[in-house]
């Protein structure tokens, strides 16, 4: 049971890894937006316990969408169900990476939290380290990579 767990525990980690940055990245192209700029310059200087708050008030917010999936999907719309899924998925990850890169400054200043994060990045870490030692992963990066080779002659 515990490996089976691991096992969706690390594709659920490498799939926040894979888009985290890149859609945080994207989501940061919309600053040339002056309302857009202006609001993440707010949410930057907030203080410890409110960019708590906030982190914290927008990851549930995004609770209620899932849940909507889930509905759909019960109700026979399965292919609306996964869209919402995957969309709630990809938008959630990209608000929520977004919001981490501002407010990580202030919640950092959180003695509690800067000991958590410290410690759930390390346990990360290895877990990402054992998937990219797998047989799996490397025989993924290799295809991958001959893929991209043919794409770059075509």
């Amino acid at each position: 049971m515990r490996r089976a767990f691991t096992g969706v525990l690390a594709l659920v980690i490498l799939f926040e890894e894979w888009g985290w940055e890149p859609l945080q990245e994207l989501l940061g192209r919309l600053t040339r937006w002056r309302v857009v700029a202006a609001m993440e310059r707010t949410i930057r200087r907030l203080p410890p316990w409110a960019a708590l708050v906030l982190f914290a008030g927008v990851s549930v917010a995004l609770l209620p969408v899932k849940l909507l999936a889930l509905a759909l999907i019960g109700r026979g719309h399965a292919a609306l169900g996964l869209v919402v899924v995957i969309a709630a998925k990809v938008g959630g990850t990209a608000m929520m990476a977004r919001l981490f890169a501002l407010t990580r400054p202030a919640l950092l200043r959180l003695p509690w939290f800067a000991a958590l994060y410290t410690r759930w990045t390390a346990w990360k870490q290895a877990i990402v380290d054992q998937v990219r030692a797998s047989w799996a992963w490397r025989a993924a990066r290799q295809v991958k990579a001959e893929l991209m080779r043919r794409l770059r002659r075509a």
